[in-house]
């Protein structure tokens, strides 16, 4: 996912410094050239020679070190990278950033930088609530950087609250958000609703299907990387749904067509990609054989149609998405949908191909629109997310 990128970790001296090896490795295990830059405070806390042995490069800390290639290398370095994260970032190198001190290799690499610059502060409770801490973090958010808050829990010194250093998971997260993909839907604001929504018969049991939300959440994910907004509306899902994009979690049909006709009309593009039960069901008997038992009688009540009434109620300019699971006549069946429903794209998804359907990781789809089909071999369900969102925005032209 970064291929062809390079990106410069900056390691200041702080205990968390333990954590971003891992970091180097996720990064590298995603196609990144990675280089360290260290502070000679860092190094009390971790080798330059373990960033070494991970990178293959080496970890500068000396701004006057000859043990190189001769170039001038804080400014070689900064030309060459996509992004700049300095993780930990103390109270000491964000005090120098903020005022423009270049000092070491790492200040003076940033102060050359124009890509793309992440701040992940992690020091003492104390440090980060002063207020001279949260005016340098302001003034470097007015000069561009973007800060990865510090999470609260106990910190180094046994204190209790805000100051320690994300997961590096977080942190890598938030490297993809700002440079994996290209911004092409940057502006945009993109509704994707994912996962089987549960009609309760009572308290305990209740009816579903096998929908993951794997596609939906891909869809969501794929949509944040390429710079939208993203609100997704989840049923019952068994994948981890992606940060950065806003969550509503919902249960039953109604929970979701409720949510979804609530945040409709702001959005640019709808994508109905979770699996609605067509029926709720209604107990109008029970009776009651003995203690602790008997049998109910229940009726069957459609839902309410959600792609069918976002298409009735479709703004001017709105893209329309759903999803469309047929045992016969896939592609027939679904063309009747993209009419019926008046969507502007139906994905027809194939359920009876190996490696395609529910709980899985790929997926064989056909993308319906009212003028073309275009058949998908098997993908990975990122694959086939990206290839929906971008003949999304080929429509909207």
């Amino acid at each position: 996912m970064l291929k062809g990128k390079t990106v410069l970790l900056g390691v200041s001296g702080g205990i968390a410094a333990y954590k971003m090896p891992n970091l180097a490795r996720m990064l590298i295990k995603a196609g990144a050239e990675v280089h360290v830059i260290m502070t000679k405070n860092a190094c009390e806390f971790i080798t330059p020679f373990t960033f070494e042995t991970l990178t293959k490069h080496k970890c500068i800390v000396d701004t006057f070190d000859k043990n190189f290639e001769y170039s001038v290398e804080h400014v070689s370095l900064a030309k060459k990278a996509d992004l700049l994260i300095i993780a930990p970032a103390t109270a000491n190198v964000i005090a120098k950033l903020a005022c423009g001190i270049a000092d070491d290799m790492l200040t003076t690499t940033a102060l050359a930088c124009n890509c793309p610059k992440i701040i992940a502060p992690a020091m003492n409770t104390n440090m980060y609530s002063n207020p001279i801490t949260f005016d340098n973090i302001q003034k470097l958010k007015h000069y561009g950087y973007e800060e990865i808050p510090p999470e609260s829990g106990m910190l180094a010194n046994g204190d209790i609250g805000n100051g320690r250093l994300p997961n590096e998971s977080l942190l890598f997260d938030y490297i993809l958000k700002t440079i994996a993909l290209p911004h092409d839907m940057d502006g945009m604001r993109v509704l994707v609703t994912a996962g089987a929504t549960c009609e309760s018969l009572d308290p305990v049991r209740y009816i579903t299907n096998h929908s993951t939300g794997k596609m939906g959440a891909a869809l969501a994910k794929r949509a944040m990387l390429r710079g939208a907004k993203v609100t997704l509306i989840a049923g019952k899902t068994e994948c981890e749904l992606p940060n950065f994009v806003d969550v509503i979690k919902v249960k039953s049909a109604e929970d979701m067509y409720n949510a979804v006709r609530a945040c409709a009309y702001k959005q640019d593009i709808i994508i109905k990609a979770a699996a609605v039960a067509d029926y709720t069901p209604k107990i109008v008997a029970e009776q009651k054989i003995k203690k602790n038992d008997g049998d109910m009688t229940i009726e069957l009540v459609r839902t309410k149609d959600i792609l069918k009434s976002l298409g009735e109620s479709k703004r001017e300019g709105q893209l329309i998405c759903g999803f469309s699971m047929e045992t016969e006549n896939l592609i027939e069946n679904s063309r009747k949908k993209l009419k019926k429903k008046n969507a502007d794209m139906i994905v027809a998804n194939s359920i009876s191909d190996k490696g395609a359907g529910f709980g899985v990781d790929t997926n064989i789809v056909t993308i319906i629109t009212e003028n073309d089909e275009t058949s998908l071999g098997l993908l990975s369900k990122d694959a086939v997310a990206d290839e929906i969102l971008t003949k999304l925005i080929a429509m909207k032209g």
